[in-house]
């Protein structure tokens, strides 16, 4: 009988407790994307920034209409767009986020968006439909382009690291006056 012990005295036998609660088991992690979008609104929350979401599919005003597109631009092409009905897109940008912040908000407004956005492009090794897009505004009195920069050499400094080499260069967006880009290399 000594030799047939239950399998509760077993573990007890050899040190084990089983009353206590199972060791968790770790299932997975959030996916990369998911993990840069949230490093990217971490930085930018430290600079001051809201971080601010809109919906995915968005009507023809917000997505166009209120951001000076007109009727016969480019990127109202079917081509361009995927349209849901006559008057709802999937938006082709987190810019109309910034029209429903500026309805509802006193300045000064400081925000960005980030999401999803949807363009009818052909699917390759480089291009896709869908892509995450950052987006931000900010509108005050004595705002300027130095200010600007600071912010995006700053938000590139945390993300790529103290490292990196940047130039800040006028350039032509047609839908933006003035306009600038900035690139990095690290």
């Amino acid at each position: 009988a000594a030799q047939n012990l239950a399998p509760r005295d077993e573990a007890a036998e050899a040190g084990i407790d089983v009353s206590l609660p199972g060791r968790p088991v770790i299932r997975g992690s959030l996916h990369p994307i998911t993990q840069i979008n949230q490093q990217i609104c971490d930085i930018f929350s430290n600079l001051g920034f809201d971080i601010a979401e809109g919906p995915e599919v968005e009507s023809d005003y917000y997505n166009f209409e209120a951001l000076n597109f007109p009727k016969d631009h480019p990127a109202r092409d079917m081509q361009d767009t995927f349209f849901v009905s006559e008057k709802f897109v999937l938006r082709t940008h987190t810019t109309p986020v910034q029209i429903r912040i500026m309805e509802k908000e006193q300045q000064p407004i400081r925000a960005i968006m980030t999401g999803r956005v949807y363009r009818n492009e052909a699917i390759s090794s480089r291009s896709y439909c869908m892509f995450h897009q950052v987006d931000g505004i900010y509108v005050d009195t004595d705002v300027s382009f130095a200010e600007l920069k600071g912010t995006l050499v700053s938000f590139a400094k945390q993300f790529y690291g103290e490292g990196l080499k940047y130039r800040f260069r006028p350039s032509f967006v047609p839908f933006t006056e003035p306009s600038a880009e900035m690139d990095i290399t690290c």
